[in-house]
């Protein structure tokens, strides 16, 4: 087996906090330019926005590209280098990772789960309602109701087997690639964060933006550890998530966005 492979399996844990804090930081450097942005705007006499259009296009033509190349390096046969390593990785988890860590992981891992996110949904899209913000509740419960249909179509299209495990603490049945979880958690709390942002004070943007990414990574790299899904499987969840939750922000910014002081 590939020496770091072995490395990485050894070192899961502390790899698992170094990215947790790797994408805390990323999300705080986006905070910064959005908020320094959102200034301008406001000198230049504009209503801020959260994404720019610009922007906004040249995330989605990134995570399509990534998409495609990651399901590219899987579905090719033969099994390229990203297939390989993701079994490789697989199998050393399988035989490094302790026990009660994998319990811990388990727990957590349950924040994408499906019973957790649907209900939670629902929630947030009858407090919108309720509150007469009917554009954002429009879009939150678009953004919401894709998840299950798109992640489903990818599923049955690629057809990937899930990795084996036998520890017991989380069972999954269904394709493998990409990760549901990952996908789901991305879009779930990504729309939740956006309309956090539109609806309280500036001060709590910070550490709104901040626990939305928090959230997401521990879900995503949880399902890697407990080895019920590959790390291909996971990333291309994010990249197609991530694309969703880009054309939904979109186009809740862009189209019948309320004049200037005209709460949405």
């Amino acid at each position: 087996m590939d020496p770091m492979v072995e490395w990485i399996a050894a070192h899961a844990l502390r790899l698992w906090a170094l990215l947790l804090l790797l994408a805390l930081l990323t999300g705080d450097l986006a905070w910064r330019h959005n908020a320094r942005w959102q200034r301008h705007a406001l000198a230049r006499g504009h209503a801020p926005i959260v994404l720019r259009w610009q922007v906004g296009l040249i995330l989605l033509l990134a995570l399509a590209l990534l998409f495609l190349a990651i399901a590219s390096a899987i579905a090719g046969q033969p099994a390229g280098e990203l297939a390989r390593f993701d079994a490789d990785l697989a199998e050393s988890l399988h035989a490094q990772l302790p026990l009660p860590a994998l319990r811990g992981i388990a727990v957590v891992t349950h924040l994408g789960d499906q019973w957790w996110v649907a209900p939670a949904s629902a929630v947030v899209a009858l407090f919108l309602l309720l509150r007469r913000h009917w554009r954002l509740a429009g879009i939150w419960v678009v953004a919401l109701l894709g998840i299950l249909p798109i992640n489903g179509g990818l599923k049955t299209l690629f057809q990937r087997v899930r990795p084996l495990h036998d520890h017991g603490f989380i069972v999954e049945r269904g394709w493998s690639f990409p990760s549901g979880h990952a996908f789901g958690s991305i879009v779930f709390y990504g729309m939740l964060a956006y309309v956090l942002l539109r609806l309280l004070p500036q001060r709590f943007h910070r550490a709104t933006i901040a626990a939305a990414v928090l959230l997401v990574s521990v879900v995503g790299i949880s399902r890697i550890l407990l080895q019920v899904h590959y790390f291909s499987d996971v990333m291309a969840g994010y990249a197609a998530g991530a694309a969703w939750l880009v054309l939904c922000i979109g186009a809740a910014e862009h189209l019948g966005r309320p004049a200037p002081g005209v709460r949405p």
